[in-house]
């Protein structure tokens, strides 16, 4: 009795790939999961990562140079692996792309520590790449090195109840066909809040934000929006049209362009969305910031990470089956 509960109490453990700032991580670890290891290249994500999770092992290094035997055992693997190869908005090279070939390096991994239970996030064009070649080729591979898979495409607006349209690609794969055959995807929930729960109009933020009279976009963006209801984006074309009731899609090229960053007004002005509130529409927690790193760095994270509470629902249904 004493061994079943203490084996009862104990947390699965989590080796994550790719982990970027720890969105994945930080879901799996509210579901009631311990990340033993993880591994991200970028200098900047690992600082953020540090910041936020100084109890983790990071490990910061290119994946294809991580000494396989040195990664240890775990019960799950998580890995939003780069998706720009498979994206609409990239070149959609695919394999033949060096970060789509990342994906492989998962597979190596997971050879060698044979986890119960492998998780992957990646865009919603993963499912269609190449005419779907693509996913069958993961589906493939997973399948010949002894997993069963179960795969679906969620957003925060329909799973979350986050403001935010963000479809992208979930895939659970399973050692064990009882586990898989136990699990499912969480359904669809209403969406219940809005914009409004996101943005405190009254508080005046820094005035790096807001846009001033010498941008080339200060006229249109007046004339454009015209209350603080909604949310508006610049383009290729200048100020667009739309107006959104929720989130567009946060995307990682708000730190290289910085009109790309998604546009609201507010009592003081018009101005960009902070990258703290670009965290709350990706469903961050308020304690969960950013320290010494250039604010396009912040900006660029925020587009590249995962929402949480979509990864926390799917994690709670994977931590329910063991």
């Amino acid at each position: 009795m004493l061994l079943k509960r203490r084996y009862e109490m104990d947390k699965p453990t989590v080796v994550s790939l790719f982990s970027g700032i720890g969105g994945i991580d930080l879901a799996f670890e509210q579901a009631g999961f311990e990340v033993v290891w993880a591994n991200e290249l970028d200098r900047f994500a690992c600082v953020t990562y540090r910041h936020n999770f100084p109890q983790n092992c990071l490990v910061e290094d290119y994946i294809r140079g991580v000494d396989k035997s040195s990664v240890p055992k775990a019960d799950v693997i998580v890995a939003g692996f780069p998706c720009q190869s498979f994206s609409v908005m990239g070149y959609q090279r695919g394999f033949n792309d060096a970060r789509g070939n990342l994906f492989f390096e998962i597979i190596a991994i997971a050879e060698h520590i044979k986890p119960k239970v492998i998780f992957l996030e990646n865009v919603r064009n993963l499912i269609n790449h190449d005419n779907g070649r693509t996913f069958l080729t993961i589906f493939n591979c997973l399948s010949k090195i002894g997993y069963f898979v179960k795969y679906t495409v969620q957003s925060p607006h329909t799973h979350a109840n986050i403001p935010q349209e963000r479809n992208r690609t979930f895939i659970a794969a399973f050692s064990d066909y009882d586990m898989m055959s136990k699990f499912s995807f969480p359904g669809e929930m209403p969406l219940t809040c809005n914009l409004s729960s996101v943005f405190d109009h009254s508080v005046r933020q820094h005035d790096y934000f807001y846009y001033k009279p010498t941008s080339k976009y200060f006229d249109l963006l007046n004339k454009r929006i015209p209350d603080t209801t909604g949310m508006y984006r610049i383009d290729d074309s200048g100020v667009a049209m739309r107006k959104y009731v929720i989130s567009p899609t946060l995307k990682a090229n708000m730190g290289t362009y910085p009109d790309r960053v998604p546009v609201i007004r507010d009592n003081y002005g018009i101005r960009k969305i902070t990258p703290l509130e670009c965290l709350a529409l990706q469903g961050f927690p308020p304690d969960f910031g950013f320290k010494d790193i250039p604010i396009e760095q912040a900006y660029k994270q925020c587009g590249n990470t995962v929402c949480v509470p979509v990864v926390k629902r799917i994690a709670d249904n994977i931590r329910s089956c063991f």
